[in-house]
């Protein structure tokens, strides 16, 4: 009925809160200076004198699971040296915080460092059931909320700048603020690319099917679930992730992907099953991400988003300025635009910009039990 992570449980040091951090405050600062000195052993849990505390937020329904204190430091030069070790290192607090009976199989958390880059406001990692994203955007749209309310950045009427630094690079977000409270965020992602067009290839089961790649911080396989006899919104969603599963392995089975900033970026993250409608900006469309472990997106994706758009710009569909309502699989919005082209490496990218409104849902402490072994993270599917 469920499979317990084994994990042994050495001592666990305390990490300090992130809430009243002065504006651009250098993350070094947040760091326990004992904690910084004396990085706990790769298995170790919090207990309840030390628990990871967390505050929860979504984003048209995605959730985003932000952690404020009790989470060991994280070493690294830059960004991607600091989720190479949080990968190598830390997993089994991905798995505690993500997995039952804390999280859920499609949970989603984002983790706050030290920033490498100097017009950096704050930097993270992003987790998910599988491990470790490049880029979301449904969690910078709450992060930008998150820097305003809890002091990582001062508060500037109407709109204020929040600089976000992610393993794909540099993501600047502003958020609305109106009479001191924060509302609505938009951000402009990192330069977004068509990697292939009208890629054909077939499932294990021989159906073939046509399939355009795009990078809007990950890589994803965007296509008309149309083409399996499947519309988003109506057919069952394990069919979607059935297919959009296959999808991946086909892809992942023919195409090599390269990224011109890292190796590290050059990976399939998901499959982008689509309603089909790219030829009229007017009406809106909708769509349904499955990334990691066939993990399903409540919301639009934000970096699912930005790769549809450089998509659709490639292929001449959609102008320079023109706004598109993005749908999710529950009905929740993005917007969208291209607001600039660019170059990223070889390839021909816009600079795309999402929109989108992030709540809070609530916070709490986490720790393990004692002898709890089922409490050490598991799965149910």
């Amino acid at each position: 009925m469920f499979k317990a992570v084994k994990i042994d449980l050495p001592r666990q040091v305390k990490h300090p809160t992130l809430a009243g951090i002065q504006p651009r405050i250098s993350f070094k600062n947040l760091q326990n200076t004992e904690m910084s000195r004396q990085m706990p052993s790769k298995q170790s849990l919090p207990d309840r004198e030390s628990p990871i505390k967390v505050i929860d937020m979504h984003t048209g329904g995605e959730p985003l699971r932000i952690i404020t204190s009790g989470y060991p430091a994280i070493p690294g030069d830059d960004i991607l040296a600091k989720r190479r070790y949080a990968r190598d290192e830390l997993d089994h607090l991905r798995r505690f915080l993500m997995f039952e009976p804390r999280g859920h199989y499609d949970m989603y958390g984002a983790i706050l460092v030290e920033p490498s880059l100097p017009d950096a406001d704050l930097a993270v990692l992003f987790i998910h059931n599988e491990g470790y994203s490049t880029m979301c955007g449904h969690a910078i749209i709450a992060l930008g909320r998150y820097a305003v309310d809890y002091g990582l950045v001062a508060p500037v009427e109407p709109i204020t700048p929040v600089n976000i630094e992610c393993p794909c690079g540099l993501v600047r977000a502003e958020v609305s603020v109106t009479n001191g409270k924060s509302g609505a965020v938009r951000f402009k992602s990192v330069p977004s690319f068509m990697f292939a067009a009208d890629v054909e290839l077939a499932l294990a089961d021989g159906r073939a099917f046509k399939t355009d790649i795009g990078y809007g911080g990950a890589f994803y396989a965007v296509l008309d679930a149309g083409q399996f006899g499947l519309e988003v919104g109506s057919s069952p969603v394990r069919h979607l992730i059935d297919i959009a599963q296959s999808v991946c392995s086909a892809v992942n089975a023919s195409v090599t992907l390269n990224h011109p900033d890292h190796g590290d970026l050059a990976f399939l993250y998901g499959a982008i099953l689509t309603d089909g409608r790219d030829t009229s900006a007017k009406e809106p469309t909708r769509n349904i991400c499955v990334f990691a472990d066939n993990q399903v997106d409540r919301s639009p994706t934000g970096s699912g988003v930005s790769a549809r758009l450089a998509i659709l710009h490639a292929k001449g569909l959609i102008m320079p300025g023109t706004v598109r309502r993005f749908e999710s699989v529950i009905g929740s919005e993005f917007y969208g635009s291209v607001v600039n082209t660019t170059r990223c490496g070889p390839f021909p990218a816009i600079i795309a910009e999402v929109s989108g409104q992030a709540h809070y849902s609530g916070e709490a402490s986490f720790w393990q039990d004692g002898s709890d072994e089922i409490g050490r993270g598991f799965v149910v599917r």
